[in-house]
This record gives C-alpha cells, sequence and structure tokens, in this order.
C-alpha cells in the first residue's frame, strides 16, 4: 500500500522502477526470440513494467524470497499474460515449419548426417534467401507446441489426459527419456546452431548479443535458432 512518502511498506517505488526497469527490458529482449517479428518489444517491455509494479506493491521481505527474484516471476508472469490475449504464431506459419521438419528428416536419411541451408532450400524448392526469410519469420516456434497435441476433432490431448491427480503435461514431456533424447539431438547440431542454442539458452544472451558474439546480424542469429529449433523438433519427431 502507498504511503504518504511515496513508498510501499517502506520501499521507495520510483527507486525500484528505476533501478530494475533494465532487468524488464533484459527479460523482454531475451523473450523475443521466442516470439514470432510480429510482436512489439515495447509492448512486452510496456507489460513487464506493470509486472515490475505488481511485484513492488506485493512484495513482503517475509515472503523469505529476494525482491529480484520475485520480482522476476511477476514480470515474466505479465508478459506472458499479455501474449495469451492472441496467438502470435498463424497456423499457415506452422505448417510451413512442419514441411521444414519433414525435410529435414528425410534429408538426413538420404544423406546420413544433417543437410545444410543450401540442401533444404533446394529439396523444398526455395531460393536460398526465401528460405532464410521463412526461417527468421519462424521467431516462436517452439520445440514442443500446443497444436502438437490436438486431433482431428479440435480436441486436445492435453485438456483429455491431464487430470487433477495426475503429472501435468510438462513433466511427461520432461521425462529422463525425453531429455535425454532432446539433450542427444541438440549435441548433434551443427556446429553453430549448437553454439547459438547454447549462449541462448544457458548463457542467456538476447539475440543482439549472441550476433555480436558470433559477428553476424541479429537476424541471421534468429534464422539459425529456429532452423536449430526445426532439427530438434524432427529428430523429437521420429
Amino acid at each position: 500500500m502507498y504511503t504518504d512518502t511515496g513508498t510501499i511498506e517502506g520501499l521507495d517505488v520510483k527507486q525500484y522502477l528505476t533501478d530494475y526497469a533494465p532487468l524488464v527490458k533484459r527479460i523482454a529482449h531475451h523473450m523475443m526470440v521466442k516470439l514470432p517479428a510480429s510482436v512489439s518489444v515495447d509492448d512486452i517491455i510496456q507489460a513487464g513494467m506493470i509486472g515490475l509494479l505488481d511485484a513492488i506493491n506485493r512484495y513482503e521481505e517475509a515472503q523469505g524470497a529476494q525482491f529480484e527474484t520475485y520480482a522476476v516471476q511477476r514480470i515474466r508472469g505479465a508478459m506472458l499474460d499479455e501474449l495469451r490475449q492472441g496467438d502470435f504464431l498463424p497456423r499457415s506459419l506452422r505448417k510451413n515449419l512442419r514441411t521444414i521438419e519433414k525435410t529435414i528428416s528425410k534429408l538426413e536419411q538420404r544423406l546420413g548426417r544433417a543437410p545444410v541451408e543450401q540442401e533444404l532450400a533446394k529439396e523444398l524448392n526455395l531460393p536460398l534467401a526465401e528460405y532464410q526469410l521463412m526461417l527468421q519469420e519462424a521467431r516462436g516456434y517452439q520445440v514442443v507446441h500446443y497444436d502438437d497435441f490436438k486431433d482431428a476433432e479440435d480436441d486436445h490431448f492435453l485438456e483429455r489426459h491431464t487430470v487433477d491427480n495426475q503429472p501435468g503435461m510438462l513433466e511427461k514431456m520432461l521425462d529422463d527419456e525425453m531429455r535425454q533424447t532432446l539433450v542427444a539431438a541438440i549435441d548433434e547440431l551443427p556446429e553453430r546452431e549448437k553454439m547459438v542454442m547454447g549462449l541462448y539458452y544457458e548463457q542467456e544472451l538476447n539475440l543482439r548479443e549472441i550476433g555480436e558474439v558470433m559477428g553476424v546480424s541479429e537476424s541471421r542469429i534468429c534464422q539459425l535458432h529456429s532452423q536449430a529449433v526445426a532439427r530438434l523438433r524432427s529428430r523429437m519427431r521420429s
């Protein structure tokens, strides 16, 4: 609750907003690799700032959590709430990317190795630049997507098989066998794609920062990430 001194239970609201605004921006930019280009980073930052203010209002040291740890949860939650208001990845795009996955799988079987971009573009009868643009537009495509568990009757696998007394689908997808398969698939990625995945998921760098490390553009990192995800999905499906 605000006091007449502009604080919330001893917290200086303005100071906290100033101090933690960079954290909001960092979380937003890190999240952007999971979102299509149509999503504005400014909108995500704005939602995150609302989450930060909510964290300041609700935080109590007695909860036993450091403020930053608590704030990160609120900031990410506010950003996700903003994104849930719409479906940011069109079905047509998912269909195109599944075509890429199938092509990757087919060429891997034929060549006995991971196909390079030129080979994938040729197999798809696309100019290389058009194929790379497709990858760039695919930002936001995840290793596992909700619609992957949807059947012909429009009934969701998650809704039919996740009940209160059973482990959630997330736990099922992260069982030992799944983790081992995913780790093995990541290890078999081409070196540059493996590096992108490591810098993003382990080092928590954003696209621009990864581009600076690797000496390429942010859009090129986006392409490499999307292609890596397509390879992983192809391997996980098989």
